[in-house]
């Protein structure tokens, strides 16, 4: 019984230990977005050895039982968007920061949920004999590559404590894991910034208007339509230089809509497939109602800084009357991260002038047929688009939005709140 007892103390002690602490952090949100830190409390497990040799290379898990946050009731954040990593002290015997990185791995984290951080691991050189405490401190929250930043506002107390015994390796002060750097998604290699929108011509036109005489293709004149954007976070006032073409096919027009400029570097990473714009294109003169156009989805991810465009939107226009038709831009909507922005002109201009004959089932009173749009456009997602001079650049109310959402999802206070 007695060498039973004791083979079992020789294992325990060799065995990892886990041990909660918490401790008062602040975070603070993504600058630049107008949210306030957020005082919280987290709550952490520190799981390590409890005893090693001088030499050996431990491994620490950093799991978090209560984060001082929730995710916001206003967007959803998609599974595989959120990743912390931080800095672990150790000290006694030896000194050192070691790095912890977690997987950017989470459920999905539905609005109004409770913010879900996986378990952080990092390693430990052993160099010295005696007693290794380990205690947590600053982190970081990356949430689609927004960082919000996390530091405790009191002391710390230890969370594990590893007993170091001679062995092989050296004493002294030793060194942990290479510091922490933030941690980002990396986007696609682009050695290059995409230049604004040029695709088709511009129209040259005084009347940009079409008349018969086997003319199939049917160029707009470029018009500044001013917007207001209403997002889940308010309204945004933006102008966007658009332009509508378009191009005979029987009695019918396949036309596309033009953002010509795009003028600024998105705040943060827009994955792949997250962007959708839609167009109400207003038909006046002869005929009446209006035609869907849409843009296809972003089909590679947008890099945090890099310019982003407006994919060209497309649809069918189908005349429900017999004279002189105008198309002029309308109300546009954008689906992105699980937001809607609806977009409303504060006044419009006649961009296309069509001669159009009637064809059963037109558009004359009701909404015009639209297709689905054609193949990704470069750029994919959504610009702030505006003049030349940099007035009223706001992104149509998306992309400062977006930046906000996503920053206010990682840390929004919720006391008391245990991550499950």
């Amino acid at each position: 019984m007695f060498t039973g007892a004791a083979v079992l103390l020789g294992v325990t002690a060799g065995q990892a230990q886990a041990a909660e602490v918490s401790y008062a952090t602040k975070c603070v949100p993504p600058s630049g977005i107008g949210l306030p830190d957020v005082n919280g409390t987290t709550k952490v497990d520190i799981t390590a050895p409890a005893t090693a040799k001088v030499g050996d290379t431990v491994d620490i898990v950093w799991k978090f039982t209560q984060a001082a946050s929730k995710n916001p009731d206003i967007i959803d954040l998609p599974a595989n968007s959120v990743q912390p990593s931080g800095t672990l002290k150790a000290a006694g015997a030896q000194t050192s920061d070691i790095a912890m990185q977690g997987p950017r791995e989470n459920p999905a984290i539905p609005k109004g949920g409770a913010m879900t951080l996986s378990d952080m691991k990092g390693t430990l050189k052993l160099t010295a004999a005696g007693q290794v405490t380990l205690t947590p401190d600053a982190y970081v929250v990356n949430a689609l590559s927004t960082d919000t930043k996390c530091a405790p506002t009191e002391a710390v107390q230890p969370a594990a404590t590893i007993t170091v015994t001679a062995g092989e390796g050296s004493s002294g002060t030793g060194s942990g894991s290479p510091s922490s750097s933030t941690s980002t998604s990396p986007g696609p290699s682009q050695s290059q910034s995409p230049s604004p929108s040029t695709s088709g011509t511009p129209g040259t036109s005084p009347s940009a208007s079409a008349t018969g005489g086997g003319q199939t293709d049917f160029t707009g004149k470029v018009v500044d339509i001013p917007y207001t954007c209403a997002s889940p976070i308010g309204e945004k006032k933006a102008t966007s230089p658009i332009q509508i073409n378009a191009s005979k096919d029987g009695g019918s027009y396949d036309l596309t809509v033009q953002f010509k400029k795009s003028v600024m570097d998105s705040p943060i990473a827009i994955p792949a497939g997250k962007v959708k714009p839609t167009m109400q294109i207003v038909l006046g003169g002869a005929d009446k109602g209006s035609v869907k156009v849409e843009g296809p989805l972003n089909s590679a991810p947008i890099p945090q800084n890099a310019p982003i465009e407006i994919p060209d939107l497309k649809g069918v226009y189908k005349p429900g009357a017999t004279g002189e038709s105008t198309l002029s831009p309308g109300v546009l909507v954008i689906e992105a991260m699980g937001t809607t922005t609806t977009c409303t002109p504060d006044s419009t201009a006649v961009s296309l002038t069509l001669d159009t004959a009637e064809q059963a089932s037109g558009a004359s009173g009701g909404s015009g047929s639209a297709s689905s749009g054609g193949t990704s456009s470069t750029g994919g997602g959504l610009a702030e688009t505006g003049s030349g001079d940099h007035g009223a650049l706001k992104a149509l109310g998306l992309v400062a939005g977006t930046a906000i959402l996503l920053g206010g999802a990682v840390f929004t206070f919720m006391p008391g709140r245990r991550v499950r």
